[in-house]
């Protein structure tokens, strides 16, 4: 079936343009090639200048990381991506790295885009998406946890510039805030209870005029 189809196309195309078959198909390529040229000359078109702006975008280089020193928990969160302007970043042990590089997957939509403004390790040690494990809370991690959590954290610290890390707080316990007023109690007592003994010292040592008479 498809020899008749090609026997009668070569016909057709000797009764019609007076060619042979390759000399028909050697022509129409000449006028392909011709083409191109042309449209090349009068410049790209639409879409292609689309595509060269938006390859563009993509190509524009990173500016360099900003140091952040250390910051709390709740000013890391506002580097999750929601505003291009800012670097993107992302916690490890508390060690704060700039992710932004690699936007496409911690970046919004990307498929780790939970974890980026906080610190994820045990979410990363788990291999977790859940928002309890979006946390740096590493305690009750097993072995082969922490092991994952070494290898995730050696992999940024190879890649990823560090920023800064994340600020501690320390909570105030009940005997530090009690110590010093009891302190001061003690101080005060002596100051209270000095001037209280020394008359009554006073009045059974010093004799008094009518007991020297009797003398």
């Amino acid at each position: 079936m498809a020899l008749q189809l090609w026997e009668t196309l070569k016909e057709a195309i000797t009764v019609y343009t007076g060619l042979s078959p390759a000399a028909f198909f050697t022509a129409l390529a000449l006028l392909f090639a011709v083409y191109y040229v042309i449209s090349g000359l009068f410049g790209p078109s639409d879409q292609h200048l689309h595509q060269e702006s938006r390859s563009s975008e993509h190509m524009q280089p990173l500016p360099p990381p900003v140091q952040l020193g250390e910051i709390t928990e709740e000013e890391l969160t506002q580097y999750d991506g929601a505003d291009p302007k800012k670097p993107l970043l992302m916690a490890i042990k508390g060690q704060i790295y700039d992710v932004s590089q690699s936007r496409m997957f911690y970046g919004p939509g990307g498929p780790y885009a939970l974890f980026a403004g906080k610190d994820a390790s045990r979410a990363l040690a788990k291999m977790s998406f859940e928002d309890k494990d979006l946390t740096g809370d590493i305690s009750g991690l097993g072995p082969f946890e922490l092991e994952a959590l070494q290898d995730w954290e050696y992999k940024f610290m190879s890649k990823y510039v560090k920023v800064g890390t994340i600020k501690k707080t320390v909570p105030v316990t009940d005997g530090a805030s009690n110590g010093e007023p009891a302190k001061a109690d003690n101080v005060a007592k002596p100051a209270e209870d000095g001037p209280s003994e020394s008359p009554a010292v006073k009045s059974e040592e010093t004799p008094t005029g009518d007991d020297a008479k009797n003398e």
